[in-house]
């Protein structure tokens, strides 16, 4: 039997980020969770950066959350990295630097219980 069980879910804006210095820090290929990001494939490893009000509701580092309301990038992410202090109620997908533009409105995520 497959026990399913919502803990929290949320509404959110939806953006792409690029292991780049410009849109994280010093050491683009760290994520705030210590793990190291592969510069060749980051987008390979589906991780999600969330603001930080929506780690009081759950979205922790280590937790698989399912996005649903942004095209390509529904699914399962992992939480594996925390955005800037001025983001609320925003999650950030990490991508390839190819992938230039992004942002959705009104994405439903949940944590998802194996």
């Amino acid at each position: 039997m497959i026990k399913l069980i919502l803990l929290e879910v949320a509404i959110v804006t939806a953006t792409i980020y690029h292991a780049v210095p410009e849109q994280t820090d010093s050491t683009p290929f760290v994520t705030a969770s210590n793990k190291i990001i592969n510069e060749y494939n980051p987008q390979g490893h589906r991780w999600i950066a969330v603001s930080r009000d929506l780690e009081e509701l759950g979205f922790v580092f280590g937790v698989k959350v399912c996005v649903e309301g942004a095209e390509e990038f529904n699914g399962i992410w992992e939480v594996q990295d925390r955005m800037n202090k001025r983001w609320h109620r925003r999650i950030d997908f990490l991508v390839n630097e190819e992938i230039k533009g992004g942002k959705w409105n009104n994405v439903k995520i949940y944590i998802e219980n194996e």
